[in-house]
């Protein structure tokens, strides 16, 4: 099902908390909504569900438009961060539930309903009650009553906030596996970036109610549109310099970084990936300030006359604070942003 939303906006008294969002995800993809707290990700998958009626604008469901249809006319399985189980209920009966409100037949609804336990792998579970399950455990229950009902469309809000860090990663890994074999529409609200990035076929970045870019999460990572998706994507985070363009070179705190063509001399923000930063290749000198070990990578902060550069070198690579080193950039991790606005630079490093 691929769902449009065309000129959306939501108000909420004299607060924009969306600004004219046109969107398309696509039938069958699992599409990410991520940003920083605030910036109107889940505001937008509540008008998607119908919870939230836009001030302005329509959504689309294929060709059916369903701006004006409550929730339960959309055909959508909706999942909130705190699963909101039945707590008196054992995991059947929280699959049954929707089913029975349907007015299903009684033989033709356990068939559903195991059918989906079989899905998200929960059939051994089927006598417990929520109090007895983990929270991975509860999440696939949430997700088998949203989708037992046949949903058209599947809306995760922040689905992982309330697990730890490992159950995270085993939860958001089984969620891009059912969705896959399901083959339903998802849309998965978070504001991790590393969540979206690794599960997701798109992500729809937002910042204060607007789309920032909408790209597959490489294409995403490795062409930023402005400053704002350089900084959100990536961890270690890129370094940000000032900068400025003379005769066709790039320019960092007095140093001649690399050539860059098909750019007009002017100030910039200039936009390094750590990992393009190459220790121990270059004529461009720069003293070690700090060392962070981090997993199988070494974290180095050089220091460049007073600008904080972050490099990442393998475990080991072996340098001391204080210790004078030499470097280049990879131009593939370079970006130049305008000053004023943010945007991105067009022009390619050489």
């Amino acid at each position: 099902m691929e769902i449009r939303l065309e000129n959306i906006q939501k108000k909420f008294s004299s607060v924009v908390a969306v600004h004219d969002m046109n969107i398309r995800i696509k039938d069958g993809s699992l599409t990410g909504l991520l940003g920083p707290s605030g910036c109107g990700k889940s505001t937008t998958l509540f008008m998607i569900a119908g919870l939230y009626a836009p001030t302005a604008g329509n959504i689309f469901f294929g060709d059916e438009a369903v701006t004006l249809l409550p929730p339960e006319k959309r055909g959508i399985g909706l999942v909130f961060q705190n699963y909101a189980l039945y707590p008196h209920m054992t995991v059947l009966k929280n699959i049954l539930f929707p089913l029975e409100n349907m007015k299903i037949p009684k033989k033709e609804a356990l068939k559903m309903a195991e059918e989906m336990a079989d899905i998200v792998q929960i059939r051994d579970l089927l006598d417990r009650k929520p109090s007895q399950l983990s929270g991975g455990q509860q999440q696939r229950v949430a997700i088998a009553r949203a989708l037992v009902k046949k949903a058209r469309v599947l809306l995760l809000d922040e689905p992982l906030s309330n697990l730890d860090a490992r159950l995270r990663l085993e939860t958001r890994e089984e969620i891009r596996r059912i969705q896959k074999e399901t083959g339903i529409t998802t849309i998965y609200v978070t504001h991790d970036q590393e969540e979206a990035m690794s599960i997701t076929d798109d992500i729809v970045l937002m910042d204060k109610g607007w789309i920032q870019q909408q790209d597959s999460p490489q294409q995403m990572y490795l062409n930023p549109g402005n400053q704002f998706t350089a900084e959100f994507l990536g961890n270690p985070p890129v370094n940000i310099i000032d900068g400025k363009i003379t005769d066709s070179v790039l320019v960092v705190c007095g140093e001649k970084l690399c050539g860059f063509d098909g750019v007009e001399d002017q100030p910039v923000v200039v936009g390094i990936r750590p990992e393009a930063v190459l220790i121990g290749n270059g004529d461009i000198k720069a003293s070690v300030r700090l060392i962070e070990i981090v997993g199988k990578d070494k974290i180095i902060s050089l220091d460049l006359k007073g600008c904080l550069i972050r490099a990442i070198v393998s475990l080991d690579y072996d340098c001391n604070v204080e210790e004078l080193l030499s470097f280049s950039v990879k131009h593939s991790g370079v970006f130049l942003f305008d000053k004023t606005t943010g945007a991105r630079i067009k022009g390619f490093a050489s």
